[in-house]
């Protein structure tokens, strides 16, 4: 009796999609790794440069300016280079430009060498995210089962990791410039192994669309008019209620569960500990819903769960039933940005344009959301402030329709 042998797109072997899987599971790892080695040295960074506040943020905006720019840029580069080659560009820049903003700290004192290195380090990162997204969505066709909100776990891991080993670093007196500096060659070295395993985003594509004739995918005119696309929108905007309820909490939740439920200081960094633990393991497990269930239902159920969350945290006095709601909007929070990664990448022709632009969206709750918050809780407080991120969670749940599995969509029609 012959064992039956299951087909992969392209002519793959079930080893050629797991390896990749499997080194997509390392790139967003060592992304995580990078981003979070630099939060972890902000401080020294500060003491070294004997920097005020507000130039602390014009140094950080660096990084915020760099990311901007390289989302505009990344879906013409990904058209022009593919996925894999634009990732193993970004890994070469982005270590790079992190080097020279750690030397700007120690070496040779400059805010505007640290700027500018920070300003190439974003750029890189932010390229990379949405090349590694086309990818990942990519692999994720291939194996035929949601995988990509694991992913955006094994980055959660790995800024668990690079806090760590920042705080061992903090801790050893290592210096800025030789911590960031091994950093950046391990980035770079895990990268470039990695790398070898990825295929092309194009793999997965049908033949029909292998053929057609699209402009969206042939000129910056083209690209660009994915803008026009409501449901490029409509994505956005569940990418974008989740990014907020996710960076409002990495932001501001342990300051508001201190002046808002009146903990200490260190109860309130444990219950940012709780959140970003019940995030990740709603991202793990998160996968298993998606595929009983569809995307619809269970980012319509998010959404749900992250609001009953967000409003508990923020209208029960009572720090103890306040952690219920934590769980809640941790988990709620999980799924939206990487399961609107998955949606945004579901016409292979279409994908590196519509996750730039989905991108572009979500990034502006990570970088407009903070001082959004700051503002409005210096009048009405902190807890009163995430009222924006519950009326923002509401709109991503109406919007959620338009994450629908093309094969849903089609048969509705």
């Amino acid at each position: 009796m012959t064992t039956p042998v299951t087909t992969y797109p392209g002519g793959l072997t079930r080893s050629q999609v797991v390896s990749w899987r499997n080194a997509m599971f390392v790139i967003f790892g060592v992304c995580g790794i990078g981003m979070a080695s630099w939060v972890a040295r902000v401080p020294a960074v500060r003491d070294a440069l004997g920097a005020s506040t507000f130039e602390m943020g014009i140094l950080i905006f660096g990084i915020a300016l760099g990311s901007i720019i390289g989302l505009l840029a990344s879906s013409h580069l990904i058209a022009r280079f593919g996925a894999r080659s634009t990732m193993a560009l970004c890994f070469t820049i982005g270590p790079a430009g992190f080097v020279i903003a750690a030397l700007g700290v120690t070496v040779v004192p400059s805010s505007v060498i640290v700027f500018v290195g920070l300003a190439i380090f974003g750029a890189g990162l932010s390229v990379c995210d949405v090349s590694m997204n086309v990818s990942g969505a990519a692999n994720e066709r291939a194996l035929r089962r949601s995988i990509m909100p694991i992913y955006h776990a094994f980055f959660s891991f790995g800024t668990m990791i690079g806090a760590g080993l920042g705080a061992v670093a903090e801790l050893l007196g290592v210096p800025i410039w030789l911590h960031i500096l091994v950093i950046s060659i391990g980035m770079f070295v895990l990268a470039q192994i990695s790398l070898r395993y990825l295929q092309s985003e194009h793999i997965v594509e049908d033949d029909a669309e292998v053929v057609a004739d699209d402009d969206h995918s042939k000129s910056w005119r083209g690209r660009l008019s994915i803008w026009r696309d409501p449901r490029t929108i409509l994505i956005g905007l569940i990418v974008l209620g989740m990014a907020f309820a996710e960076g409002s909490a990495n932001d501001w939740l342990a300051l508001a569960m201190v002046d808002g439920h009146h903990v200490a200081n260190e109860t309130g960094a444990l219950m940012f500990g709780i959140f970003v633990t019940a995030m990740t393991v709603g991202r793990l497990c998160g996968v298993l819903l998606l595929d009983k269930f569809g995307r619809v239902p269970v980012l319509r159920a998010s959404a749900l769960l992250a609001i009953l969350g967000l409003s508990t945290v923020i209208f029960v006095p009572d720090a103890t039933i306040a952690i219920i709601g934590i769980i809640a909007w941790g988990l709620g929070s999980a799924l939206g940005f990487p399961v609107g990664m998955s949606a945004a990448a579901d016409d292979p022709k279409t994908a590196a344009a519509r996750v730039s632009a989905v991108a572009t969206i979500g990034y502006c709750a990570f970088l407009v959301g903070p001082p959004v918050i700051g503002i409005l809780g210096e009048h009405v407080g902190i807890l009163m402030a995430l009222l924006v991120v519950l009326v923002l969670v509401i709109v991503a749940g109406f919007a959620s329709g338009a994450a629908r599995e093309p094969a849903k969509a089609a048969g509705r029609q």
